[in-house]
């Protein structure tokens, strides 16, 4: 019964949708509507807000949740920043940035359950900070599309804050997989 009622939550609901929408997403970029492909990223990375603020406003969390969330997220930022990789809109070393630190979290997250059983890594600010800076520039070249007076390339600056966002928190995930056996 307890299963059940952690699925059905509102909170999940969102979250699933959000995973729901990412091949829709994918399909608009194929088919080049990029209007839709926009709109389908805002609604998505909207509901990323919306399930985590629900969560604790209702006192929704759940073990799943924690788990979807993340999940979604990434499976939303990787399969954007790989297909723009291809169309050419985001250089090949900036995904295979964002790709490598999420591996590498990932790997490292596996690697600390084995050795100690913590199934639970809290997010850092930096973190954070990484994945709302992929956000945004996924969002501006998404616009940039849609919008022919804006520069069709994303700038360079935006990319260097991302590249560097997304390596400092990876290395900072790896300092705390590496300290945490200490505590």
């Amino acid at each position: 019964m307890v299963m059940q009622s952690q699925f059905i939550s509102l909170p999940n609901m969102i979250t699933l949708l959000r995973i729901v929408l990412i091949p829709v997403f994918v399909t608009a970029l194929i088919y080049r509507r990029y209007d839709y492909a926009l709109g389908l990223f805002v609604v998505a990375s909207t509901t990323d807000m919306l399930d985590g603020l629900l969560a604790r406003i209702t006192d929704q969390k759940t073990k799943l949740g924690a788990f979807l969330d993340p999940l979604a997220d990434k499976a939303l930022l990787l399969t954007s920043f790989i297909l723009f990789s291809v169309y050419g809109w985001v250089p090949k070393w900036l995904t295979i940035t964002v790709i490598s630190r999420d591996l590498i979290v990932t790997l490292g997250w596996f690697l600390l359950y084995l050795t100690s059983h913590i199934t639970r890594v809290a997010p850092t600010v930096i973190g954070k900070a990484a994945i709302a800076s992929q956000l945004l520039l996924i969002a501006y070249i998404l616009v940039a599309i849609n919008v022919p007076s804006l520069p069709d390339e994303a700038p360079w600056t935006a990319m260097l804050i991302v590249a560097t966002l997304t390596i400092v928190s990876g290395l900072q995930y790896v300092y705390r997989g590496l300290t945490q056996n200490e505590k």
